[in-house]
C-alpha cells in the first residue's frame, strides 16, 4: 500500500464527539455545568490558516491557546466532517464518506451536499446515525440550528440537523446574535450556528486572498460579542483548506494508464473515490494509479483504506459500499481532475480540501463564555 498517513498523537482531540461533550456540560456531567450550549462551526477555517492570519482575527486567536486544536475526519470535506460533528460518528459509521459517492443501487454518483432529492435518497436511511439534536430532544432539551434559509429543507439538512428547530438568519453577525439569544432564553438548550462565508471565499479566491481575510474578519467580529451569563460556547470548524494553483493540477484522461478501468470518477479533486468496472482487479488497478500519481498522491484499495482506519474504527456495510474501489489522496497542494468530464468548471476553484495535510485536518477548538478557561 502506498499511503502516507500523518502522524497524530493518540491523545489528539477530534471533532467527533465535540457536540456530545457540549451536551454533557449542559447536563452537568464531568464536573462542568452550563445553562445552555452553543456550537459554532466556521466552515473551512483551519487552525493553521487562522494562526497565520492572527492579526485579522484578534478575538479568536486571543482566546486560542496552543492546545485548542482538534483533528478533522477523513476525508476532510464538509459532507463527511459536518456530519461527524453533528452525530459524533466517524464517516465509516454515518456513511457520508465523501463529496461525490456512488449509489450502487442506481449506479450513479451522488453529490452528498446537493443531490439528495434528485437522486431519490432518503436522508433518514442513507444517514441513520442519530444527531445531537435528536439525543437532546429525546432527553427533553430544546435544540436549534441556525443557517441560511436556502438550506432549511435540503436533504443534507434532514440528514444532519434532524431533531433541531431550523432558524434562518442572513448574516454571520445576526446568526451569532440569534444563537446567543436562543441559548439565553432556553434553559438547557443546544444551539448550532453554522457560518459558511470563510469556506466560500477560500474556494473562490484562496486562503490568502483579501476576500478570505475579509470573511475571517467578519466572523471574528461576529464572535467578539459578549456571551450571555451561564452560556458555554465552542467554536470549531469542519476542515481547513489549501490553495491549489493551476500548475499543481493533474488531469487524467484516456492517455492515463488507469483511466480505462474507471467506471465512475468520484470524490473531489483532493480525495478521489474511483469506482472500477466490475471485472477489474483492484490490486492491479491500484498499481497503475500509483504509477500515474507517483509523488503527487497516495493510493489505496478500499480494503486497505478501511484496514488503515481512514474512515474511522468502524465501517458499516452501507458506508463500505460507498467508498471507492480505490481511494486517492492528494499530497501537498495538488489536485486531481477527470479530464474526460464535460464540465471542467471545478478547475477554477483555488482553495480546496479533502485530503490528509495538517492545513486541511487541523481545526480550532476554542471555548468561550461559561466554558472559557
Amino acid at each position: 500500500m502506498s499511503l502516507m498517513l500523518p502522524s497524530e498523537s493518540a491523545a489528539a482531540r477530534s471533532i467527533v464527539g465535540v457536540a456530545d461533550d457540549l451536551f454533557a456540560a449542559v447536563r452537568g456531567e464531568g464536573g462542568t455545568r452550563i445553562r445552555s450550549g452553543v456550537l459554532v462551526v466556521v466552515d473551512g477555517l483551519g487552525a493553521i490558516g487562522l494562526r497565520t492570519h492572527a492579526g485579522h482575527a484578534r478575538f479568536l486567536t486571543g482566546h486560542m491557546a496552543k492546545r485548542d486544536v482538534a483533528t478533522s475526519v477523513f476525508p476532510s470535506t464538509t459532507a463527511a466532517a459536518l456530519t461527524s460533528i453533528l452525530t459524533s460518528a466517524c464517516p465509516g459509521e454515518h456513511g457520508l464518506v465523501g463529496y461525490q459517492v456512488l449509489d450502487r443501487a442506481r449506479d450513479r454518483l451522488v453529490n452528498q451536499l446537493t443531490e439528495w432529492e434528485a437522486a431519490g435518497i432518503d436522508p433518514r436511511t442513507w444517514q441513520a446515525s442519530p444527531t445531537i439534536f435528536e439525543r437532546a430532544t429525546d432527553a427533553g432539551h430544546p435544540a436549534f440550528a441556525l443557517g441560511v434559509a436556502a438550506y432549511a429543507h435540503s436533504g443534507f439538512t434532514h440528514a444532519t440537523l434532524r431533531g433541531a428547530e431550523f432558524v434562518a438568519v442572513a448574516s454571520a453577525a445576526e446568526r451569532v446574535e440569534a444563537a446567543y439569544d436562543l441559548a439565553a432564553r432556553h434553559e438547557g438548550a443546544i444551539v448550532y450556528c453554522y457560518l459558511a462565508d470563510v469556506d466560500k471565499a477560500g474556494h473562490k479566491h484562496g486562503v490568502d486572498s483579501p476576500e478570505w481575510i475579509a470573511a475571517l474578519e467578519d466572523v471574528d467580529a461576529a464572535l467578539s460579542r459578549a456571551v450571555p451569563d451561564g452560556v458555554g460556547v465552542v467554536v470549531t470548524a469542519d476542515h481547513g483548506m489549501v490553495d491549489v494553483p493551476p500548475h499543481r493540477q493533474s488531469v487524467f484522461d484516456e492517455t492515463s494508464q488507469g483511466m480505462g478501468q474507471v467506471r465512475h470518477f468520484g470524490g473531489e479533486p483532493r480525495m478521489l473515490h474511483l469506482y472500477l468496472e466490475d471485472d477489474v482487479d483492484h490490486d492491479r488497478a491500484a498499481e497503475l494509479w500509483r504509477a500515474d500519481t507517483d509523488g503527487i498522491a497516495d493510493v489505496a484499495t478500499r480494503s486497505e483504506a478501511i484496514a488503515a482506519g481512514l474512515f474511522g474504527p468502524r465501517v458499516t456495510d452501507a458506508a463500505a459500499s460507498r467508498i471507492g474501489d480505490l481511494v486517492v489522496a492528494a499530497r501537498g497542494n495538488r489536485a486531481l481532475y477527470d479530464g474526460t468530464a464535460q464540465d471542467q468548471r471545478g478547475r477554477g476553484m483555488i482553495g480546496q480540501h479533502g485530503s490528509l495535510t495538517p492545513e486541511e485536518r487541523q481545526v480550532p477548538m476554542i471555548r468561550l463564555g461559561a466554558l472559557a478557561r
